[in-house]
């Protein structure tokens, strides 16, 4: 009979693993949207997408009601030699145990057509679409200042987002400014 409860537990744990293991397979750090004034009309996202399966993943898209539109951007040099940013087509890929890096300059998420005035220390909604992990809500500070990247002084920045079959959570960062 003991024989029996075991097999049920093992049938219900390697059942439930699944669910488990996809909950935190995608994780965001050091995420901030930054605008170059109060009065701009359009402002750009950062962070550091980590992909904590082995299976490549691709960011799609990303929702916001904190724009008229929200689009996944990049830089390209021109064949004059000139940095410009263009729209992504078909979303940017997150291979297995592999990071996106949305940074300056390079990939990034962009805000056109604000729907409110932007303030430092204001916190916005994204959601983040997956093609394999699907949706993934997250709330990320404003920073007006530009980020350096040799920091400057140290800053702390809360941001809370719900994986797929999980609650919303939130996490605490510390990193440079």
């Amino acid at each position: 009979m003991i024989s029996f409860y075991w097999h049920i537990i093992f049938l219900l744990a390697a059942t439930l693993a699944p669910l488990v293991a996809g909950a935190e397979a995608i994780t965001v750090d050091d995420a901030y949207a930054r605008a170059s004034s109060k009065l701009a009309k359009s402002a750009a996202a950062f962070m550091q997408i980590k992909n904590m399966s082995s299976t490549q993943d691709r960011l799609l898209s990303v929702r916001s009601d904190f724009a008229k539109r929200v689009e996944l951007h990049t830089h390209v040099k021109s064949e004059d030699g000139v940095m410009k940013m263009r729209r992504v087509d078909g979303g940017l890929a997150l291979a297995g145990n592999g990071n996106l890096i949305l940074e300056r300059g390079g990939d990034h998420i962009m805000f056109m057509g604000l729907s409110q005035p932007i303030n430092d220390g204001d916190t916005i909604q994204l959601v983040l679409i997956f093609e394999n992990e699907g949706s993934f809500e997250i709330e990320i500070p404003v920073h007006l200042k530009e980020m350096a990247a040799s920091g400057s002084r140290s800053l702390t920045h809360t941001h809370s987002h719900t994986h797929k079959n999980s609650t919303k959570h939130k996490h605490t960062h510390t990193h440079l400014d």
